[in-house]
């Protein structure tokens, strides 16, 4: 009797990287256009009577603002490394990436926790300016993206050194997510801590 030969298998879709992909253009956007509102307040408050953004007596400490940034470099050699290290099947190897990458991320937080502490910026009240409200929202905003950046990490660890090594394609989104990120914090350094 003939027979047909079996179908190939269908090529892989790379949904996860491709959601993540979606997910890092609608954070994009959402942040972008929250830039682009604090540029256009801190213009209007520039070109107002007495010409001032930030409010008096708020120093913004940059150190810390920097330190962030220079981490997110160190994030970027060590999700690259997850990456090559998965497409070699070095599963220590992942791992070790992954958990650095969660482990500078809650430092970051942690720097930004310590920017908040420093200021002492009012949220309501009297003293409360149109700065207050861009400050935290923005920064609050990125904090929360942190913190799915630190979620994602701990999962990504525990599907591929759980025992799916097969599966490289989360750990490509990982990085993915994790250069977006990167990306976004330099836009947010600049225009917020940067030009103030």
């Amino acid at each position: 009797m003939l027979a047909l030969p079996s179908v190939a298998a269908p090529a892989s879709r790379r949904q996860m990287f491709v959601g993540t992909a979606f997910g890092c253009v609608a954070a994009g956007s959402l942040m972008g256009s929250m830039l682009a509102l604090w540029m256009r307040f801190r213009t209007e408050a520039l070109d107002a009577a007495d010409g001032r953004w930030v409010p008096r007596n708020i120093n913004i400490p940059l150190v810390p603002a920097n330190t962030m940034l220079l981490a997110f470099v160190l994030i970027w050699v060590f999700a690259q490394w997850t990456v090559y290290a998965a497409r070699r099947d070095a599963r220590s190897h992942v791992a070790l990436g992954l958990t650095l990458v969660a482990v500078i991320g809650i430092a970051i937080i942690n720097a930004q926790a310590y920017i908040y502490a420093r200021m002492r910026l009012p949220i309501s009240g009297e003293d409360a300016t149109a700065y207050n409200a861009m400050f935290y929202s923005i920064t609050g905003t990125f904090v929360v993206l942190l913190i799915i950046g630190v979620a994602f990490s701990v999962i990504t660890a525990f599907r591929y050194v759980g025992g799916r090594t097969s599966d490289r394609e989360i750990v490509s989104a990982h990085a993915l997510y994790w250069y977006f990120l990167s990306a976004l914090f330099m836009a947010l350094w600049f225009v917020v801590y940067v030009t103030k």
